[in-house]
């Protein structure tokens, strides 16, 4: 999206929040960002931990940025499911758009793990006047095609290259997983400090330029199921194997999608038969999406933000499938 508004004259000043400044990297196009702390959620060994969960956030330094963030020099506020600026604007009667895959479970599509309480979080978690959920598919809602990284690059495809990030995993436990089959290298980000060898499992640290050049060039993507990770390897045409955050209904919904749309194979733990079976058998399919943020970008400028079913149609349109 910031691509996209830097091609504009609109004046956009970025607000993130849900973890430290100085766990975000490859920033610089965003300039002098502000960051809050917003919500966090604590995870171990691929689960939410409530309770360490509860003690992290701080509620009261939450509520306080909330009320403290001057919204009255902007015209319009943009979020992509964060609090912070999403409350601010309701209690400021500023007119807000929201942008992103929770508010795809506005409506119905495929959900698992689903029950009132989740429902009512992901209903008043981030309100926006305007709410736009994005999907691989549109389910026959009014929904947009993902944001998908839409880089092109003349890499040729190594068939035993697999891509693993599992960010909620235990490292020793993603390394007992893909140890046995020596067959396929793996290149494995996480939080390290430098790269290293380790036979066929490429150990590497976090960057996005990196971590890019080896989706472009692998045959597959083993990782939790998050959305905008999956949505960049179906635009490359990559195969997907997921493993969703166990409690968090958003990734075990997305496991389901994936499997529905036969885009993906969903395990529920770190399982080497269902790995297996992935490597050996599963064939990826490419779903071609159209340049959403150039859109969004446009629909923003026109100010027509009451009429969302036309840019609806004119994106699922663009949508090349071999479905």
């Amino acid at each position: 999206m910031n691509k996209a508004l830097q091609k504009t004259d609109l004046t956009v000043d970025y607000l993130f929040s849900g973890r430290d400044r100085d766990d975000f990297f490859d920033m610089e196009e965003f300039g002098n960002f502000d960051c809050r702390a917003g919500m966090t959620f604590i995870t171990e060994a691929g689960k939410v931990n409530v309770i360490k969960t509860a003690k992290k956030n701080k509620f009261r330094e939450l509520f306080r940025d909330i009320k403290n963030l001057d919204l009255s020099s902007y015209d319009l506020v943009l979020t992509d499911f964060e609090p912070i600026t999403a409350w601010a604007a309701k209690k400021q009667g500023k007119r807000s758009i929201a942008i992103g895959h929770q508010y795809a479970f506005d409506h119905k599509i495929p959900k698992r793990g689903n029950n009132p309480l989740t429902a009512l979080f992901m209903q008043n978690f981030a309100p926006a006047t305007i709410r736009l959920g994005l999907h691989w598919h549109h389910f026959g809602c009014p929904i947009l095609p993902p944001i998908a990284d839409t880089h092109e690059q003349s890499i040729t495809t190594v068939e035993n290259k697999i891509v693993v990030y599992l960010g909620f995993e235990q490292q020793s436990a993603i390394l007992d997983l893909i140890t046995p089959f020596s067959d396929y290298d793996f290149y494995v980000y996480s939080k390290i400090d430098k790269a290293e060898d380790r036979g066929h499992i490429k150990l590497r640290p976090l960057s996005r330029e990196g971590f890019l050049n080896d989706l472009s060039s692998c045959n597959g993507v083993i990782t939790n199921a998050g959305f905008e990770l999956a949505s960049e390897a179906i635009h490359l045409g990559k195969k997907i194997l997921v493993k969703p955050l166990k409690g968090q209904m958003e990734q075990l919904s997305n496991g389901k999608a994936l499997e529905q749309l036969q885009l993906g194979l969903c395990m529920n733990g770190l399982d080497q038969t269902v790995l297996k079976d992935w490597l050996e058998n599963f064939k990826g399919k490419r779903v071609i999406y159209p340049n959403v943020p150039q859109a969004l970008t446009q629909w923003i400028q026109s100010e027509d933000w009451d009429n969302t079913h036309k840019l609806t149609e004119q994106l699922w349109r663009q949508v090349q499938s071999p479905d």
